[in-house]
Order: C-alpha cells, then structure tokens, then sequence
C-alpha cells in the first residue's frame, strides 16, 4: 500500500502529519535492515509512516502515562493498512530505557518533546544517546507555527513546540534542521572522535 492509499483509510489526522514525517523518512534513507525505535507510540502514525517504508519498527510510551495522547488504538489503525506485522509495541519510559547500549539505527520522537517535561528533557537525550549506535540518527519532529495552529483546533490547552537544538551541543551532537509544512525536523547526529 502506498502512502496515498494510507491517508484514505486512516483519514484527516494522518494526513497532517504524512507529508512532513515521510518527506523525512526519504530523507534520511535508512537502510531497510535498520534497527528503529519510535517514542511515544499515540496512534501510531508515525510507526505506521515507516512501516509503509518497509521498516520494522519498536514502539512504545510510558505504561503510566494517562494524557489524551497515549493508549489510543494504534494497532487498529496499523491493521486497517496492513502493517501491523511491522510494528512491535513495548511499554517504556524514555527517561531510562529498558535497551542495551548501541541498540538502534534510528530513534524517532514524532511531536513528543514537547510534551516531556523540561527537567527531565536532557535524560530523555542521554537515554537516547546511550541506546544509538556511533553513527545513528536522533530525530524529533515538532510542531512548527502552522502546525501548533492544527492541533490547537483540537486541544487548545496543547503545550507550544520544544526547540531540540538547545540541547545539541551540551550532548556534542550535529544537528541539522529540515523545515516541513506542519513540522520541523531536528536530525541529532554522533559527532565521531
């Protein structure tokens, strides 16, 4: 199935966030083997954006968290495209992952950041560090203006975007900024010695 195909069935919230993420999973043109984890499963678009790419992908959230935003039916909608063979879902917390050290090619956090709370941010980094390999990319997705406009149609109370750079250099990580339509990409990359 193509993305297309994916935006009919699974509708109008998908189709916000399609472009912008799967301009940047092109992008990024991680091998096909790649080892993917994706914070903060929510409905599971994003997993289901690299899945439709033909990536197996490990998802997951807090067990605790209660926000609108968590336990929603990902996997229906994974089901609804085909995919759901793709994606595996794991209860985590991404202030201490439950990984091994170099775990993955890729780590994914679709307009997450924002939602964790500034004090434990620069955990959430060094968690995220430790479990990448040397070279692997580190990519947060956040609401740009016109996405905050979006989404505060639907929840006016949802917290403004986090700026991922700020915390790039504290981490000696490269970054590189990609501006989308709804979403801005933050690529954290290992600065090799």
């Amino acid at each position: 199935m193509d993305i297309n195909q994916a935006k009919e069935i699974i509708g109008k919230q998908f189709n916000f966030i399609a472009e912008d993420a799967n301009e940047l999973i092109l992008y990024l043109n991680l091998p096909q083997n790649a080892k993917i984890l994706d914070v903060g499963t929510g409905m599971g678009y994003f997993a289901i954006l690299l899945a439709l790419n033909g990536y197996t992908v490990l998802t997951g959230e807090p067990e605790s968290d209660d926000s609108i935003y968590s336990k929603q039916n990902w996997l229906s909608n994974a089901q609804k495209i085909g995919v759901d063979h793709l994606i595996t879902f794991k209860a985590f917390d991404a202030q201490d992952m439950l990984f091994d050290d170099s775990t993955f090619d890729a780590i994914f956090f679709f307009g997450v950041l924002h939602h964790i709370h500034e004090k434990y941010r620069i955990q959430v980094l060094d968690e995220s560090v430790r479990t990448s390999k040397p070279n692997a990319v580190i990519c947060f997705l956040e609401p740009n203006q016109n996405g905050i406009k979006m989404i505060k149609e639907f929840d006016s109370s949802h917290p403004e975007a986090a700026d991922p750079s700020e915390y790039a250099q504290r981490l000696n990580l490269s970054i590189q900024k990609k501006k989308g339509r709804f979403f801005n990409s933050f690529i954290f990359q290992k600065e090799l010695p």
